[in-house]
């Protein structure tokens, strides 16, 4: 049981499934920019919204959450 892991075809994989795992994201955030009324990157860098910074931080987490489960399956 030893290396099996370092096989190439498993790193090659985990690598694979890390892009499309960010991918995925890199997505459903530009979604979820595009359905608010608002600018979210306006409100958080220029206005400094803490509050919406931490609605938003907590949605990348359930959305990081979601696409892993989906992944490992």
């Amino acid at each position: 049981m030893g290396m099996e892991w370092l096989r190439a075809g498993a790193v090659f994989g985990s690598i694979l499934y890390a892009l499309i795992g960010v991918l995925v994201f890199w997505l459903s955030f530009i979604v979820i920019d595009k359905l608010t009324p608002y600018n979210l990157w306006e409100e958080l860098v220029e206005k400094q919204n803490v509050a919406l910074g931490v609605v938003v931080g907590a949605m990348c987490l359930g959305i990081s959450v979601i696409v892993a489960a989906a992944i490992h399956g």
